[in-house]
Protein backbone atom coordinates (compact mmCIF):
# COMPACT_ATOMS: atom_id res chain seq x y z
CA UNK A 1 0.00 0.00 0.00
CA UNK A 2 1.59 3.26 -1.14
CA UNK A 3 1.51 6.49 0.93
CA UNK A 4 0.47 10.24 0.28
CA UNK A 5 4.18 10.74 0.57
CA UNK A 6 5.10 8.62 -1.74
CA UNK A 7 1.97 9.45 -4.26
CA UNK A 8 3.17 13.02 -3.56
CA UNK A 9 6.82 12.46 -4.63
CA UNK A 10 5.28 10.84 -7.99
CA UNK A 11 3.03 13.71 -8.67
CA UNK A 12 5.79 16.48 -7.87
CA UNK A 13 7.41 16.15 -11.07
CA UNK A 14 9.96 18.58 -12.77
CA UNK A 15 8.00 18.19 -16.10
CA UNK A 16 4.28 18.35 -14.58
CA UNK A 17 3.84 21.85 -15.79
CA UNK A 18 4.96 21.26 -19.33
CA UNK A 19 2.16 17.93 -19.24
CA UNK A 20 -0.56 20.93 -18.58
CA UNK A 21 0.84 22.73 -21.31
CA UNK A 22 1.99 25.56 -18.69
CA UNK A 23 5.70 24.97 -19.13
CA UNK A 24 6.58 28.42 -17.48
CA UNK A 25 4.87 27.70 -14.27
CA UNK A 26 6.08 26.79 -10.85
CA UNK A 27 4.26 24.82 -8.18
CA UNK A 28 2.58 26.70 -5.64
CA UNK A 29 2.06 23.64 -3.49
CA UNK A 30 2.32 20.06 -3.41
CA UNK A 31 1.10 18.09 -0.09
CA UNK A 32 0.21 14.29 0.04
CA UNK A 33 -2.06 13.07 2.94
CA UNK A 34 -2.84 9.25 4.08
CA UNK A 35 -6.81 9.32 4.75
CA UNK A 36 -9.09 6.33 5.40
CA UNK A 37 -13.11 5.88 4.73
CA UNK A 38 -14.62 3.71 7.34
CA UNK A 39 -13.51 2.55 10.51
CA UNK A 40 -12.12 -0.30 11.86
CA UNK A 41 -11.46 -3.61 10.20
CA UNK A 42 -13.86 -2.35 7.02
CA UNK A 43 -11.40 1.47 7.03
CA UNK A 44 -10.20 1.65 3.37
CA UNK A 45 -7.11 3.75 2.74
CA UNK A 46 -7.21 6.07 0.77
CA UNK A 47 -3.57 8.07 0.05
CA UNK A 48 -3.28 10.81 -2.14
CA UNK A 49 -1.44 14.12 -3.32
CA UNK A 50 -1.76 17.31 -4.56
CA UNK A 51 0.06 20.17 -6.59
CA UNK A 52 -1.28 23.17 -7.05
CA UNK A 53 0.07 26.00 -9.82
CA UNK A 54 -1.67 29.27 -10.85
CA UNK A 55 -3.79 27.74 -13.57
CA UNK A 56 -4.07 24.12 -12.80
CA UNK A 57 -4.76 21.50 -9.53
CA UNK A 58 -3.73 18.13 -10.46
CA UNK A 59 -4.59 15.34 -7.50
CA UNK A 60 -3.73 11.36 -7.47
CA UNK A 61 -4.70 9.17 -5.43
CA UNK A 62 -4.86 5.51 -5.09
CA UNK A 63 -7.76 3.25 -3.33
CA UNK A 64 -7.32 0.37 -1.97
CA UNK A 65 -11.29 -0.52 -1.98
CA UNK A 66 -11.01 -3.86 -3.69
CA UNK A 67 -13.69 -3.05 -6.23
CA UNK A 68 -12.99 -3.31 -9.96
CA UNK A 69 -12.77 -0.35 -12.01
CA UNK A 70 -14.82 -1.41 -14.88
CA UNK A 71 -17.73 -3.08 -12.99
CA UNK A 72 -18.82 -0.24 -11.42
CA UNK A 73 -20.36 2.66 -12.93
CA UNK A 74 -21.08 4.30 -9.76
CA UNK A 75 -19.07 7.75 -10.74
CA UNK A 76 -20.30 11.43 -10.48
CA UNK A 77 -21.83 12.79 -13.19
CA UNK A 78 -23.64 10.93 -16.11
CA UNK A 79 -21.05 11.17 -18.43
CA UNK A 80 -18.74 8.17 -17.14
CA UNK A 81 -17.57 6.54 -20.02
CA UNK A 82 -15.32 3.04 -19.97
CA UNK A 83 -11.68 3.56 -21.50
CA UNK A 84 -8.62 1.89 -21.58
CA UNK A 85 -5.75 3.50 -20.24
CA UNK A 86 -2.04 2.18 -20.22
CA UNK A 87 -3.34 -1.07 -20.64
CA UNK A 88 -5.73 -1.05 -17.64
CA UNK A 89 -9.35 -0.28 -17.92
CA UNK A 90 -10.26 3.15 -16.64
CA UNK A 91 -13.44 5.03 -16.36
CA UNK A 92 -13.42 8.74 -17.42
CA UNK A 93 -15.37 11.38 -16.20
CA UNK A 94 -16.45 14.95 -14.53
CA UNK A 95 -17.42 15.71 -11.12
CA UNK A 96 -16.98 19.12 -9.18
CA UNK A 97 -14.69 20.74 -6.14
CA UNK A 98 -16.48 21.78 -3.33
CA UNK A 99 -16.49 25.76 -2.47
CA UNK A 100 -16.06 26.39 1.48
CA UNK A 101 -15.17 28.71 3.64
CA UNK A 102 -14.50 29.65 6.65
CA UNK A 103 -13.39 32.16 9.20
CA UNK A 104 -10.14 31.72 11.39
CA UNK A 105 -12.41 33.05 14.75
CA UNK A 106 -14.31 30.02 14.01
CA UNK A 107 -17.41 31.48 13.10
CA UNK A 108 -19.75 32.14 9.33
CA UNK A 109 -18.53 28.56 7.93
CA UNK A 110 -20.36 28.40 5.43
CA UNK A 111 -20.61 25.94 2.23
CA UNK A 112 -20.65 27.50 -0.97
CA UNK A 113 -21.83 24.55 -2.81
CA UNK A 114 -20.57 23.12 -5.90
CA UNK A 115 -17.07 24.64 -7.22
CA UNK A 116 -15.18 24.03 -10.22
CA UNK A 117 -15.21 21.19 -12.78
CA UNK A 118 -13.14 18.55 -12.76
CA UNK A 119 -12.22 15.70 -14.72
CA UNK A 120 -10.87 12.42 -13.77
CA UNK A 121 -9.62 9.04 -14.85
CA UNK A 122 -9.85 6.36 -12.64
CA UNK A 123 -7.16 3.66 -13.53
CA UNK A 124 -7.29 0.01 -12.32
CA UNK A 125 -4.31 -0.88 -10.21
CA UNK A 126 -3.61 -3.99 -12.54
CA UNK A 127 -4.32 -5.45 -15.74
CA UNK A 128 -6.76 -7.60 -14.84
CA UNK A 129 -9.32 -5.29 -13.14
CA UNK A 130 -8.95 -7.01 -9.76
CA UNK A 131 -9.58 -4.47 -7.16
CA UNK A 132 -8.60 -0.74 -6.46
CA UNK A 133 -7.84 2.15 -8.51
CA UNK A 134 -5.24 5.35 -9.27
CA UNK A 135 -6.99 8.19 -10.06
CA UNK A 136 -5.78 10.85 -11.63
CA UNK A 137 -7.98 14.57 -11.21
CA UNK A 138 -7.71 17.89 -12.95
CA UNK A 139 -9.32 20.92 -12.46
CA UNK A 140 -8.60 24.58 -13.96
CA UNK A 141 -8.34 27.60 -11.53
CA UNK A 142 -10.63 29.48 -13.97
CA UNK A 143 -13.58 27.27 -14.50
CA UNK A 144 -13.51 25.82 -17.53
CA UNK A 145 -13.38 22.44 -18.14
CA UNK A 146 -9.94 20.66 -18.15
CA UNK A 147 -9.39 19.07 -21.81
CA UNK A 148 -9.30 15.37 -21.54
CA UNK A 149 -6.39 15.38 -23.84
CA UNK A 150 -4.43 17.24 -20.88
CA UNK A 151 -5.80 15.10 -18.36
CA UNK A 152 -4.37 11.71 -20.37
CA UNK A 153 -1.13 13.20 -21.02
CA UNK A 154 -0.36 13.68 -17.49
CA UNK A 155 -1.65 10.16 -16.30
CA UNK A 156 0.06 7.85 -19.32
CA UNK A 157 2.92 9.91 -17.80
CA UNK A 158 2.62 9.84 -13.84
CA UNK A 159 1.19 6.83 -13.74
CA UNK A 160 3.64 4.49 -14.91
CA UNK A 161 6.21 5.81 -12.25
CA UNK A 162 4.22 5.34 -9.43
CA UNK A 163 6.51 2.66 -6.87
CA UNK A 164 5.13 -1.06 -7.75
CA UNK A 165 3.29 0.04 -10.91
CA UNK A 166 4.99 -2.19 -13.25
CA UNK A 167 4.43 -5.26 -10.52
CA UNK A 168 0.60 -4.69 -11.19
CA UNK A 169 0.30 -6.38 -13.89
Amino acid sequence: MLSGTELCETLHRPDLAALLGTPGERAKSANGSDSTVGSGSDAIAIPSAEVEFETYTVTLAATYDGRPVAGSMAYPGNDARRVTALGRPAVLYSDRTISISFRLDGSDASSGGPGLPVRTLSVAQDAKDGGGSFEVSLWRTDGMVPDDAVLLRVAEKVLPTVPGWAGRR
